[in-house]
């Protein structure tokens, strides 16, 4: 970064920046660097195979012997996601999470099979000095417990980050820290990075005690079984869940690994009492339904999640009673209303009935906060200088323009990419310089090694199908010993195009004849079938599927025995 001075600080986001999720900001003095989450975020459907998607770590490998530490806001997966992934790339010195956000940690190096032994507890109360840089934290109001937000200190202002935050009144669990926000704003802020998640939703969001209220009325109403869908990251909806059960005299069955782990977790913190309310789908059956509740995941209609196939009959553990009430205790996800939709018509078709979250129903509220809220957070920290993170481009202006009404000058608002540096000077702020920054994709065990070409081979088997040419040819005598056989998947119904595939059959022979005229070429060979089979394709149908040629090289003077 030869753009930034030696007395200069530089502040950038590898992740988060025009995207909700893969959240992951660095500030950097000399030859010092304070990491601030590593979260991952779910492929869109046109990435067939892959599991995440993660920040590029290029530059953190480059510079890591400035690393100092990774710190944590909070234990959600667009936050912790990708710590497995960067703790195999990155020499990473320590990571220091909230208590319920280590035990989440914990959970996933175990699952991968990482063993790191610099994994560290901190509270709001902690400080951790540096030559150059302070961290120190505010608890906040967010959907999980243990969140914080972070004010790093630097000699050339302070920068403050707030992770995931609402402020809620009246909350489930602890209220935020307003008192130590303000205090930080009175001792002098000279960048603010907010949380835009909510940025065009007016008003204050809902206090999550009113979604308690909802769900202990909905409880009174009804005798019979319960299945409730709610985000297994959602700490405290479950805890509410959990003591409204309890209160209710129904006990709960749990189904979902996620859902599991995070209840498993959060009893092991001391979040989530009353561990003997919970039962195995065993101990279920021998329970009335007025007595049973069901939780699991499949809020946002996942294919393979508990509800999708207890909506569509497939799971083995559960068949749907004309008389269950089926709640979703969440909103939909950007791009998942398709799919909820789908399966809350199935659930209506078993002739359930389903509660979800309207004006009528108050069973679902965001951990993020709304305009107000995020009007509030600037007027606590009264920061110089301004860059809204964690939120799509339009979340991200819209933030900004919060800002603008609050009385910052335009001019001191930041609307950045991922890679774009904030360079920081005695208490002044301009943009300047890029590192790298992009998407780098996990498919099972490999991490950044998938191509554009594998990814575009995907998305044209995907939407066109692929076409295998098999040919066995005499190599000594360069002569075709049978037509080729043309085996096609997910291109056409066999049965039903026998004359194509016909034409394709003569095709590649014509090709390889044309080549062994001359001799045995396996690289023209190949480059023929494909030129003619993808000819004729797409002229007559208008798809354009791989062409795949295999040659079989047979000797036919060779002879055994």
């Amino acid at each position: 970064m030869n753009f930034i001075k030696d007395d200069e600080t530089a502040v950038f986001a590898l992740g988060g920046l025009g995207e909700v999720g893969k959240n992951m900001y660095c500030v950097m003095h000399k030859d010092e660097i304070v990491i601030t989450d590593a979260g991952a975020i779910f492929p869109e459907g046109d990435l067939m195979g892959i599991d995440y998607v993660i920040p590029d770590f290029t530059f953190l490998k480059q510079n890591e012997n400035k690393i100092k530490g990774l710190f944590i806001t909070h234990g959600h997966e667009d936050h912790i996601g990708a710590i497995p992934f960067l703790l195999q790339l990155v020499d990473i010195p320590n990571i220091y999470a909230p208590n319920q956000a280590v035990g989440l940690i914990r959970r996933k190096l175990e699952d991968r099979g990482i063993k790191y032994n610099n994994l560290h507890v901190y509270t709001e109360k902690d400080v951790f000095k540096y030559k150059y840089l302070t961290v120190e934290f505010f608890q906040t109001t967010h959907s999980i417990p243990d969140s914080h937000g972070m004010c790093i200190h630097t000699p050339n202002g302070n920068v403050v980050t707030t992770g995931d935050f609402k402020f809620d009144l009246t909350p489930i669990g602890p209220m935020a820290n307003l008192h130590k926000m303000a205090k930080i704003g009175d001792e002098g802020v000279t960048l603010l990075m907010s949380d835009s998640t909510n940025a065009m939703s007016e008003g204050f969001s809902k206090s999550e005690s009113k979604v308690d209220e909802a769900l202990d009325e909905l409880f009174s109403r009804h005798n019979s079984r319960i299945i409730i869908a709610t985000f297994a990251s959602n700490i405290y909806r479950l805890k509410h869940i959990v003591d409204t059960c309890k209160r209710h005299g129904r006990k709960i069955c749990v189904f979902g690994r996620s859902m599991n782990n995070n209840i498993e977790i959060s009893i092991e913190g001391g979040y989530i009492k009353h561990k003997d309310i919970f039962i195995t789908p065993e101990e279920a059956k021998n329970y009335p339904s007025d007595k049973i509740c069901l939780l699991c995941t499949g809020s946002q209609g996942e294919p393979l999640a508990a509800l999708s196939r207890i909506a569509q009959g497939t799971f083995r553990q559960i068949k749907l009673r004309d008389d269950d009430v089926v709640v979703f205790s969440s909103s939909a996800i950007p791009g998942n209303a398709v799919s909820i939709s789908r399966t809350i018509n199935r659930l209506y078709l078993k002739g359930v009935t389903v509660y979800t979250n309207t004006s009528l129903s108050d069973i679902h509220t965001s951990g993020h906060g709304n305009q107000d809220e995020l009007k509030l957070m600037l007027r606590l920290i009264k920061p110089t200088y301004f860059m809204p993170f964690h939120g799509e481009y339009r979340m991200l202006k819209t933030h900004a323009d919060l800002a603008i009404e609050c009385g910052m000058p335009k001019e001191n608002t930041f609307i950045l990419g991922n890679g774009d540096v904030l360079i920081l000077k005695d208490g002044k702020v301009r943009q300047g310089g890029k590192v790298p920054a992009g998407d780098v994709y996990v498919d099972g065990n490999r991490i950044g090694d998938i191509s554009n070409a594998v990814m575009k081979d995907r998305k044209i088997m995907a939407n066109d199908g692929i076409i295998v040419v098999i040919a066995n040819i005499d190599t000594k005598n360069a002569k075709l010993l049978a037509n080729p056989s043309i085996i096609t998947r997910g291109f056409v119904l066999v049965n039903d195009n026998i004359e194509l595939l016909k034409k394709l059959e003569n095709l590649s022979k014509d090709a390889i004849n044309k080549v062994t005229k001359t001799g045995v070429n396996y690289s023209e060979i190949k480059a023929e079938i494909i030129n003619s089979v993808s000819n004729y394709v797409n002229t007559h149908t208008g798809r354009k599927p791989i062409i795949l040629p295999v040659i079989m090289d047979i000797k036919k003077d060779v002879k055994i025995g």
